[in-house]
């Protein structure tokens, strides 16, 4: 007996449903208006009339019961009105067809009502307003016995939230399928559309809603741009270490503050962080142990200018320390920080960052931005400092070392020529 159900996917949309059949998880990162739910309530139906288990369980989650009933429990019942022998259940928002699979319609809200289910394929759509205890102690554990799926769905609401983390682990993770909608892209909104919606949003929640910007909610960003082009053109992934380049490292001191160490090679002209290191409350002997302990064949080490610091106590600058532990290197130009800044945005073009190791770098990047004043209505020239602070003054070390001569050029003219000839 054939089924046809009214669902006809738009070209992008059909793209993921095959890649859907492909993988076990998935990440859809996508803007409003794409078709994330109709896509996920429809290949709900399809794998629950597809599945060869006994009493297939799949499962919707919403982020409140309001949203699952409102928006997927209509589209489940026009998109199942063709199956014959469908049945409905309007009190627990589930579908039962005549297979014996069953499709249910969870909130995130009360997760612990649905502990001891066991599912064959859970779609979470609105990812960033789901709590991380709900897939960690419900779904996983409710998807191990019949190896079921996980699509989870979403579009981006900043960077505190767990849409951001798992985007972050599908981008590393080969078993995982990633997928990013932009509106500019896929075209489905009409750019007269886009046009208006850009004049009344602003750009800042524009990008965050139409061109899934993680930061389009963090006003100032400094770095944020630059990530997302770096993003887009496949410069954040997996990079391991080449074992035929030896590794430099660059350095921001700290000891209540974080004290950060960049590990990178230089490959070609181009520049890949292939590890990141912090801690906080250490002394120099811990990160000596920390640079034996990773085995690594070590090149250049470049320090920040205050590593020529004396200690009271001793009576020997920091560098004295870490030469005596081991760590020989030279002192980054101390330049003005706008110039500094400056250098990492030349640089990270050619930069290219692993996501296993460096993805608290990656963070600090995209968070690390200037206050805007109101009264004024400029920005501060110098940056906010907060936990992003550290990561992004150890980057700023490894542009200007590396690059010192650059930005340290001896024989430069300090003086204009008058005494010239006019002819």
């Amino acid at each position: 007996m054939k089924i046809t159900i009214p669902y006809k996917p738009r070209p992008q949309q059909s793209m993921v449903h095959k890649k859907l059949d492909e993988y076990r998880y998935a990440v859809l990162c996508c803007h409003r208006r794409w078709g994330k739910s109709v896509l996920a309530i429809n290949h709900l139906i399809k794998s629950a009339l597809q599945n060869k288990n006994h009493n297939p369980r799949l499962a919707y989650i919403a982020p409140t019961y309001s949203q699952a009933k409102k928006i997927a429990f209509d589209y489940l019942k026009y998109y199942t009105k063709n199956i014959p022998g469908t049945k409905f259940n309007e009190t627990e928002l589930r579908c039962d067809l005549v297979n014996g699979a069953r499709i249910s319609l969870l909130s995130g809200e009360n997760f612990n009502s649905i502990r001891g289910i066991y599912l064959d394929l859970c779609v979470i759509d609105e990812l960033a307003d789901i709590p991380q205890s709900l897939i960690d102690e419900v779904i996983i554990p409710s998807l191990s016995d019949r190896h079921g799926k996980l699509f989870l769905i979403g579009t981006p609401r900043g960077m505190n939230n767990i849409l951001y983390e798992f985007y972050n682990k599908a981008q590393a993770d080969k078993n995982w399928f990633l997928y990013k909608a932009k509106a500019s892209e896929t075209g489905i909104v009409d750019k007269e559309e886009l046009d208006a919606a850009l004049k009344i949003m602003g750009t800042a929640k524009y990008n965050q809603e139409y061109e899934c910007s993680f930061i389009g909610n963090l006003d100032g960003s400094i770095f944020g741009e630059i990530i997302n082009k770096m993003e887009d053109n496949r410069q954040l992934g997996r990079f391991p270490i080449d074992p035929s380049y030896p590794i430099s490292t660059a350095w921001d001191l700290g000891w209540n503050d974080l004290c950060c160490i960049i590990f990178f090679q230089e490959i070609g002209g181009t520049i890949r962080i292939v590890d990141y290191y912090e801690n906080r409350n250490q002394a120099l002997p811990h990160y000596a142990k920390v640079l034996k302990e990773k085995d690594y064949v070590y090149d250049k080490t470049i320090f920040p200018h205050d590593i020529e610091q004396t200690e009271f106590t001793t009576g020997k600058t920091r560098r004295e320390t870490a030469y005596q532990l081991g760590i020989k290197g030279k002192v980054a130009p101390r330049i003005p920080l706008v110039d500094g800044l400056h250098s990492v945005k030349m640089m990270l073009p050619k930069t290219f960052i692993d996501t296993d190791n460096c993805q608290k770098l990656i963070n600090a990047l995209r968070h690390y931005h200037q206050k805007y004043n109101d009264k004024q209505r400029v920005y501060h020239i110098k940056p906010v400092h907060d936990w992003s602070s550290h990561a992004c003054d150890a980057l700023r070390t490894l542009a200007t070392g590396l690059f010192e001569t650059d930005y340290f050029n001896k024989k430069r003219q300090l003086i204009a020529e008058s005494n010239y000839e006019v002819i």
